[in-house]
């Protein structure tokens, strides 16, 4: 008898088990749609990324901005933990750099000026005396490319931005990527920036998200418990730039190395405290390793038990405790931020390097890579 029918039959029964799983993940396409078009009439993509454990975390090209995130509480329930605009004007306007990719240089570089290779370079100064997360139009307010590199395993949001040698006082044209991973079976967010330069220069690339693990940002953060993996903080000045001097946490209200609620000494009578109306720091992390993830932060909301660690490959992590939301940003649905609704911890090299030979270095010369990577890991607890 002949063999042909079994064959035949062993194969349609594999195919028709194995071929929609195949094409599932080849027609796998994260959802996106129109956010608007900016005031001069650029048009902005909105990407949605969804995960099997009730993630989805929403990302447009105008800034490469992460715009929402949901994560479930401990009763499964998921609700947005992360501050920002409805509207593209929103975004536009606004200057509190909600989730945006910053860059390209986070954080604050004192007086507006840095020399390298013994040519001093001037930026703009949009922070008092300095200059604030790249300048008056740094990385968040630019247009970004996204493509989606989704594989079966994880929605993946690949966005490239170019910016021109000169743009906000910096040198040489850097070609920059930033990817958002959102893994199908893991409640965490993945965000990786590579970057290349055809002339000296320096970077510091960070994500600007606020987070109210409440799920309600009419409520203060204060009752957030915070862990920061750091036995050292960068002390700054009057115009919140370091001043050099890496000084030991302990005995002071900037010891998290266990966790402490956020506004049990945020009133203290610290004059570090009073520079920044609240933490607006650096601290120098723990590292046991030179490269690689390793945790940066935890934060514990108590009401709806959910955890957010921070992994990263920086050196540094700057907390700031949302001191300066002073209630006229109108948010999603229309909430007004108020003071300390929202708490940011951005992974960094520590502000301000440029002009501190003793930190750090910054500095990204033609054929090297800049790479850094963060992940921002969600769970909860009874």
């Amino acid at each position: 008898m002949s063999r042909l029918p079994v064959i035949l039959s062993v194969f349609c029964h594999w195919a028709l088990f194995t071929i929609p799983f195949y094409a599932t993940a080849a027609e796998h396409k994260i959802e996106v749609s129109d956010f608007g078009k900016t005031s001069d009439g650029a048009s902005v993509s909105r990407y949605v990324l969804i995960n099997r454990q009730g993630v989805e975390a929403v990302v447009i090209t105008y800034g490469a901005t992460l715009v929402s995130l949901k994560v479930p509480d401990r009763a499964g329930k998921s609700a947005d933990v992360v501050l920002g605009y409805d509207t593209l004007e929103g975004y536009e306007q606004g200057k509190s750099y909600f989730g945006g990719t910053i860059g390209r240089y986070g954080n604050r570089i004192a007086h507006g000026e840095f020399t390298l290779d013994g040519t001093t370079f001037h930026l703009p100064k949009n922070d008092g005396p300095n200059s604030l997360h790249g300048g008056t139009v740094g990385f968040n307010k630019r247009i970004w490319a996204g493509v989606d590199r989704s594989r079966a395993d994880a929605e993946v949001l690949e966005l490239s931005y170019t910016s021109a040698a000169g743009e906000e006082g910096y040198p040489g044209t850097l070609k920059v990527k930033v990817t958002y991973t959102l893994p199908a079976e893991a409640n965490e967010l993945r965000i990786d920036y590579t970057a290349t330069t055809d002339k000296d220069t320096v970077i510091n690339l960070t994500n600007h998200s606020y987070f109210n693990l409440s799920g309600d940002a009419s409520r203060e953060i204060v009752d957030h418990q915070l862990l920061l993996r750091a036995q050292q903080f960068t002390p700054v000045d009057a115009t919140l730039i370091p001043t050099g001097e890496l000084r030991a946490v302990r005995g002071t209200p900037f010891d998290f190395t266990k966790p402490a609620a956020i506004g049990e000494r945020i009133h203290q009578d610290d004059e570090q405290l009073k520079f920044g109306k609240g933490y607006d720091h650096n601290w120098a992390l723990e590292r046991t390793k030179k490269v690689g993830l390793e945790l940066a932060a935890e934060v514990l909301e108590p009401t709806s038990g959910r955890v957010l660690e921070v992994l990263t490959t920086e050196p540094g992590i700057q907390f700031y405790s949302g001191n300066f939301l002073d209630g006229t940003a109108k948010g999603k649905g229309g909430q007004l931020y108020a003071h300390r609704t929202g708490l940011c911890l951005e992974t960094q090299h520590f502000p301000d390097s440029p002009n501190h030979p003793g930190f750090p270095s910054t500095v990204l010369k033609p054929g090297e890579t800049y790479r850094s990577s963060t992940v921002l890991r969600f769970s909860t607890r009874k």
